[in-house]
């Protein structure tokens, strides 16, 4: 007898792994030209399109020389002495006329009792006038809307005090006025009552008084008035700023004030008086080797709590010890220096020219220009380089005429 066996399953002879395929030169020309492109179409979708046209503007080409300055104004200073206080009549920086009344000098016999005893009948006034309101029975209308004025008044100068934007020196104006219309129409309304008489006649002896030891100081002619001084208005004048060597404008540039006449020691400066419409200048140029030219017209830029930039002429300039100073005359305005005695500034003399941007340069038949486009029309204008500045040419066309502000150029 056969013993059969179940069959038995074969078992599959071992695979060799396969070897990696290597890429083709073809397929490694073709990768690199793909990642190629992609890199380029990159760059190129997100990179913006350099301009192709650019514009013609104007610009300013000039030598520059800056230096100290020393400004010199047209100005009469007032002075008085033994003097107690002053009254300031007129507003600090305003235009006054001949015979307007400027301050209010009290000498040195003036004592503050009697402005006391003043202050005290006027408070008596303030006072009784008072009484007298309240006493009223009937409603004076008149009366109610000439304080309604002055409390309108009063409210408006506190808010700006508070922050308000307004304008104060008119307010205040306006509030002294409203004070002033309601006291006349008490006066006028009490003008029987004795006793409110007698106080009023107290107060103007008292003010005719204080009159005795006081001096009205008026404008002599037209001019700015000012109550600041800072001393050099006695010995650095208009008539006199052309005969300071540059070793004494650059002592007075370090704070030492030019010499007074023994008559101005030992008085007190009250305010000045400046004629307006010119100034000078005296100018430290650091740059020794400048030649300047007396009668030449420079743009000068004062370099202060505000630039201000002015058109001066020379006067003339002096060398000495290795510094040269420079004196100029201003034709401007004298309000933007008012306050202003040493400052640094720059001098230029500025040209008018005109410039386009670097790229607009291109060279045709071994000549440099600029190539004007005028709808349809290119057209190329050859052109003289005078500098080269911050992405700029600043430029000047061999044909005068031929080129102008406002014109389009293309950008290579």
């Amino acid at each position: 007898m056969y013993q059969m066996t179940p069959p038995q399953p074969v078992q599959p002879a071992p695979q060799q792994p396969e070897a990696p395929r290597r890429m083709s030169v073809a397929q490694i020309g073709l990768i690199v030209a793909v990642v190629g492109f992609a890199v380029w179409y990159l760059v190129t979708a997100l990179t913006p399109e350099a301009d192709r046209f650019g514009t013609i503007t104007a610009g300013t080409l000039g030598s520059r020389y800056e230096g100290d300055c020393l400004l010199v104004r047209d100005e009469t200073p007032y002075n008085a002495e033994g003097l107690t206080s002053i009254e300031y009549i007129a507003e600090e920086g305003s235009t006054v006329f001949r015979g307007t009344t400027i301050c209010n000098v009290y000498s040195s016999g003036f004592s503050t009792r009697e402005m006391m005893t003043l202050q005290d009948y006027r408070d008596q006034i303030k006072e009784y006038q008072l009484k007298l309101i309240h006493s009223e029975v009937a409603t004076d209308a008149r009366m109610e809307k000439l304080e309604s004025e002055v409390m309108t008044r009063a409210r408006e100068v506190r808010y700006i005090v508070s922050g308000a934007r307004g304008n104060m020196s008119n307010l205040e104006s306006l509030l002294a006025s409203a004070i002033q219309a309601r006291q006349s129409y008490l006066k006028q309304k009490y003008s029987e009552d004795q006793r409110m008489t007698r106080l009023y006649d107290d107060e103007q002896s008292q003010m005719q008084r204080i009159s005795s030891w006081t001096k009205q100081y008026a404008a002599m002619s037209e001019g700015i008035v000012s109550f600041y001084s800072d001393g050099y208005e006695y010995g650095l004048t208009v008539n006199n700023y052309d005969q300071f060597t540059p070793a004494q404008v650059r002592s007075m540039l370090n704070g030492n004030k030019p010499d007074q006449s023994m008559l101005q020691k030992g008085k007190t400066t009250i305010y000045r008086m400046i004629r307006d419409g010119y100034w000078y200048v005296l100018m430290m140029v650091r740059d020794g080797s400048w030649n300047p030219v007396e009668g030449a017209e420079y743009d000068l830029k004062l370099e202060s709590f505000r630039d201000t930039t002015v058109k001066a002429t020379v006067v003339s300039f002096t060398r000495s010890g290795g510094e040269m100073v420079v004196r100029l005359a201003v034709r401007d305005q004298v309000s933007p220096i008012l306050y202003i005695r040493t400052c640094t500034g720059e001098l230029g003399d500025n040209v008018s020219i005109l410039k386009v941007p670097g790229r607009a340069l291109y060279t045709q038949d071994n000549m440099l220009g600029v190539v004007v486009v005028d709808g349809q029309y290119q057209t190329f204008i050859p052109v003289n380089v005078l500098d080269r500045r911050d992405g700029f040419a600043y430029i000047s066309p061999i044909q005068q005429g031929v080129l102008a502000e406002g014109q389009t150029v293309r950008l290579f």
